[in-house]
């Protein structure tokens, strides 16, 4: 095969792991839309937290910057999910403030406005501070350990989901999408040689396992345990 052959097949390759690490994102980027649903029909937050779209909107915007041409070149595809995914959140901070009380309202603003000056503080440092080879290094740190420390979410889920025995707050298709869209990324970056995508992505393609095998492990339990009370009470 040609060397423009072997070009063209690794293009494809890689834009199509890219375009399908997008898809799978945006499946999860709608997956708040029923809890955000259930807090306009109450016209409250209730127990939700919204700290997670706080951190959420961060990871977003610096990865975003990550993969814009100014700092890095060739990964457009992880500055377009990103951006989709930055108005997501930023839309789910916004009804979240609409709705919550006057405490959670002030939190919320801070921390928003708080995203904003750090998100600026990183544009403003990597641009004035970092020529292009720098500037993806200092970047590209950046977003790793923003994503390895979004990973706590799922941590939090294992936890949950082997203390309790249960996989009531682990939905099998949120599991599995988080799953193929963190695989999708980690060969995107790994066709792309770039680690800062390749490495975070791999860990959460791993914790995406983990999440599935606990899945398939304890919905039997679950399954097993909801019937047993049943059983008792006929006997």
């Amino acid at each position: 095969m040609s060397e423009g052959g072997l070009f063209s097949t690794y293009s494809i390759c890689s834009n199509a792991a890219g375009v399908a690490g997008n898809l799978l994102a945006f499946v999860l980027f709608v997956s708040p839309i029923p809890t955000f649903s259930r807090i306009i029909r109450s016209r409250s937050t209730e127990q939700f937290s919204g700290l997670p779209y706080i951190y959420a909107l961060l990871n977003c915007l610096i990865c975003l910057w990550y993969g814009m041409p100014i700092v890095s070149s060739g990964i457009i595809l992880i500055a377009t999910v990103n951006s989709v995914g930055a108005i997501f959140q930023f839309v789910y901070i916004i009804i979240f403030i609409i709705y919550a009380d006057t405490g959670k309202k002030l939190k919320m603003l801070g921390l928003l406005l708080a995203v904003v000056a750090v998100f600026a503080v990183v544009v403003f440092v990597s641009i004035n501070f970092f020529e292009p080879p720098n500037r993806q290094l200092f970047v590209g740190y950046l977003s790793v350990f923003s994503l390895i420390s979004m990973f706590a979410s799922p941590l939090f889920i294992i936890n949950l989901v082997i203390r309790t025995k249960s996989v009531e707050y682990m939905p099998f298709y949120l599991s599995l999408a988080t799953f193929l869209m963190s695989f999708s990324f980690f060969a995107y970056g790994m066709l792309k040689q770039d680690p800062f995508i390749s490495v975070p992505n791999g860990i959460g393609a791993i914790l995406g396992i983990i999440q599935l095998v606990l899945y398939f492990f304890y919905s039997r339990s679950s399954v097993e345990v909801s019937r047993k009370p049943l059983l008792e009470s006929n006997a």
